[in-house]
This record gives structure tokens, C-alpha cells and sequence, in this order.
């Protein structure tokens, strides 16, 4: 795929952001009653560290996961690009929720546990996602997992209406976070017990090494 341009990764970001302000409370009546305790648990199951955790749920749309989190005794922060939904998630959740694009993070160096990106990386372009998946590496604190689920693909991008997507199959999900420096726990799709064709969510977890 043809380099984009720091313009088209301009519009990437404010046009998908602004599909997610224009569209947040139908985002939030579509998905608030989504179960995710499959990846929730993913996340949870392969920290190692003492508990409470510090969570950075990236991409945390209108705050449900961040709940769940706060709930279970962590300690959550939200990000997202979305300026709408990051209200609504501060609202809802009571939890500090970072504005940032995901193509212009500024992050806490080895600060979180944890990092929940739940239907969210797939939106970063491919030729930044080594430099995004650099930052998230260097936000986590050694030991910390990564855990990411998205639509899968074979390797494809570009634009669903205002969205822009990135849609990677296992193989070249795995080279992308090898090469970020990540060493591999586990993957499974989703949704669970249902024929591949029918799982189009590709999930895994990924730790950042202890030394």
C-alpha cells in the first residue's frame, strides 16, 4: 500500500473520530450490553503482578469496560479519540479518561499493568502501527500484558463509510507485536464455540518481557 501522507493521516483521524462524536449515543445503545468478559478476563488472567492493577482501557468508547475494571478493585483509565465519548465515559465511569489520538499518544512511561485495547487498534494505519504498539510498550511496566482484539482480515485497509480500518490476519498480527518487542501468551476468536467462518474477531494477549 502506497506511503499515506502526515494529510491523510490528519483526515484518517478526524473523520473516523468524528463518525464516533457524531454517532456516540447510538454507540453507546449498541454496545453497552456487549459481553466481553471472555477478553476481560484474557487481560486479568495473565497479569502477574500484585493486585490492584493499573489499567489503561485504550479506546474505552462510553466507559462500560472502565466500569467493569473500577469494579473488580483496579484502578482504570480511559482513553480515546472521540471527544463525545470521552465525556460520556468520565461520566459514567468516574474514571480519568485521557483525549488523545491514537496517532499522537503521550503516555506514562512504565505506568500501566495492563493495556485493554478492545476494538480499537484496528484503526491505526499499518505503517504506524510499529511506532503506536512502540508507545504502548513503552507505557506498560515490565511484565505488563497487552491485550488486543479486532476484525480480522487478510491483511487489507481502508475505508468503511467514515471509518477507517486496519484488518490483519493472525500471522501478521503476531510479526507486528513480536517486532514491537512483545512476546506472545495466547489468541483465540470470537465469538466463542461458533464455526471460524462465523469468528470474525481475532483476540490475544502479549507480554512485555520482565527485564
Amino acid at each position: 500500500m502506497p506511503s499515506l501522507s502526515p494529510e491523510q493521516l490528519a483526515e484518517i483521524s478526524r473523520r473516523t473520530c468524528g463518525h464516533y462524536d457524531t454517532n456516540a449515543e447510538d454507540f453507546w445503545l449498541g454496545t453497552r450490553d456487549h459481553d466481553v468478559s471472555q477478553n476481560i478476563h484474557a487481560l486479568l488472567a495473565a497479569i502477574t503482578a500484585e493486585p490492584p492493577w493499573n489499567i489503561l482501557d485504550f479506546g474505552c468508547g462510553p466507559g462500560r469496560d472502565l466500569m467493569t475494571f473500577l469494579k473488580a478493585d483496579h484502578i482504570p483509565t480511559g482513553l480515546d479519540g472521540a471527544g463525545e465519548l470521552c465525556e460520556m465515559a468520565r461520566e459514567f465511569s468516574g474514571c480519568p479518561v485521557l483525549h488523545q489520538d491514537f496517532l499522537a499518544l503521550d503516555l506514562p512511561s512504565s505506568h500501566f499493568h495492563g493495556v485493554f485495547a478492545n476494538a480499537s487498534l484496528f484503526h491505526v494505519p499499518s505503517q504506524e502501527l510499529p511506532r503506536v504498539l512502540g508507545e504502548l510498550y513503552d507505557a506498560l511496566l515490565p511484565g505488563g500484558v497487552l491485550f488486543s482484539s479486532n476484525p480480522r482480515g487478510n491483511n487489507v485497509e481502508g475505508w468503511n463509510q467514515e471509518r477507517y480500518g486496519s484488518y490483519h490476519d493472525h500471522p501478521a498480527w503476531s510479526d507486528f507485536l513480536t517486532n514491537a518487542g512483545f512476546s506472545p501468551i495466547g489468541h483465540y476468536y470470537r465469538p466463542p464455540g461458533l464455526p471460524r467462518e462465523q469468528q470474525p474477531w481475532l483476540a490475544s494477549t502479549w507480554r512485555k518481557p520482565e527485564y
